[in-house]
């Protein structure tokens, strides 16, 4: 194939990849890295789009995580099979490809076309390969003027493997930060757990004692189980590992389910659940799971840190383009210095362990979800009159 006369020599794309690789080596954030990227590989490649995706190794798909021509948001609910697709037979045989026309490859995959309303005629896919493990594929989509070459796959898979490594740097970056909060957090539990496991083995506690360590035992070890599960949530969350998977359905019908969920609950607790939904509520296009994750998340948090005879509201209304969701609780309420660090990672606000257990983690992976839906998480509160928290969502991811 014959380059464009227009087009940049080998020498000069290899001077800007060699100025790119010390910008990748210096992002630590993994959303802000993946976008680096496939923003570099179509203008190296001169394509029109270019994507990443990531592979995981338990469910044996790949996963959207980053592209030039659309949101992360809708990026992130689709999948590609590891067999019947050109991102499958890369990661499978660790070899790139160059497709001239994907419609007439068998391997191609035209789920993707039709989820996402772009066309695609040709590409290249390279595979991210880092100490001798594949990550993913980066593809670029569609020359912008003539054919994809030999040259563009070599330029790509110099960028792929410089990539793949920071891209595992990100990772591990981001898994050691939350292993040293993980670490902290589990202290505390654990040092209660020795001690009661200590006094347990004394001969002179009485059998009131006893049961009321065994008591102690039991909590705690259910509070590291919690921590464990949220815990690794929330590193597939940050790592760009969770899978997310939009569809249309009637939200009325959810909040409904999610209250049945809390109703006992709210009852041991003698608290009242109230639904106050507009009139005519449009259906939504979301990760029904991980939306019920989230509400489930945030009325559990409304009932544990309320007051006896008080009451859980939760209401929904449309406007334009996006749905508003709020929960709301006659509480104990935060602080106002306390309120902006709400959604960090092992926050408890002061005086919510004389209340209840917790991990301090469901915020932060209510907070992840809703932004990955291309959303907004907001909080308000008063001392001894309760918090609200809103949720606002686009009503369609694309």
């Amino acid at each position: 194939m014959v380059k464009p006369s227009s087009y940049p020599t080998r020498i000069q794309r290899y001077q800007r990849l060699i100025e790119i690789s010390r910008d990748l080596a210096s992002i630590l954030d993994l959303d802000v890295l993946l976008k680096r990227i496939v923003s570099v590989a179509a203008e190296l490649s001169n394509a029109q789009e270019a994507s990443i995706l990531l592979y995981d190794e338990s469910s044996y798909q790949l996963y959207f995580q980053a592209a030039t021509n659309m949101d992360e948001s809708m990026m992130r609910g689709i999948s590609v099979p590891l067999e019947g697709s050109i991102a499958g037979w890369i990661i499978t045989n660790r070899k790139p490809v160059i497709v001239s026309d994907v419609h007439r490859d068998p391997r191609y995959f035209g789920n993707v076309e039709e989820a996402t309303q772009f066309m695609t005629s040709s590409l290249i896919g390279v595979p991210l390969i880092n100490k001798d493990r594949v990550l993913g594929v980066l593809e670029v989509l569609n020359k912008k003027e003539g054919q994809f070459f030999t040259e563009d796959e070599d330029i790509l898979m110099v960028l792929a493997y410089q990539a793949a490594v920071a891209i595992d740097n990100a990772r591990l970056f981001q898994q050691s930060d939350l292993i040293a909060e993980l670490v902290h957090e589990l202290r505390t539990p654990l040092a209660s757990l020795n001690t009661a496991s200590y006094l347990l083995l004394r001969p002179e506690i009485s059998e009131q004692q006893r049961h009321k360590l065994a008591t102690t035992i039991h909590s705690e070890t259910q509070r590291l189980n919690d921590m464990a599960s949220s815990y690794l949530d929330l590193a597939r969350l940050e790592s760009g590992r969770a899978a997310f998977h939009p569809a249309l359905f009637d939200l009325s019908l959810l909040i409904d389910e999610c209250r049945g969920v809390i109703q006992t609950r709210a009852e041991e607790a003698h608290l009242t659940i109230q639904i106050d939904l507009a009139p005519g509520l449009p259906r939504i296009e979301a990760d029904r799971d991980k939306i019920k994750q989230v509400l489930l998340n945030l009325l559990s948090n409304a009932v544990k840190y309320n007051r006896p005879q008080g009451n859980v509201t939760i209401q929904a209304h449309s406007m334009e383009k996006e749905i508003v969701l709020v929960v709301k609780d006659t509480g104990i309420g935060i602080p106002p210095d306390e309120l902006p660090h709400l959604f960090e990672k092992f926050f408890r606000t002061r005086g919510a362990e004389r209340v209840a257990s917790g991990t301090g983690l469901g915020l932060s992976i209510c907070k992840h979800i809703i932004d990955s839906h291309g959303g907004r998480i907001e909080v308000q509160s008063k001392i001894n009159e309760g918090t609200t928290i809103s949720i606002t969502l686009p009503l369609r991811q694309s």
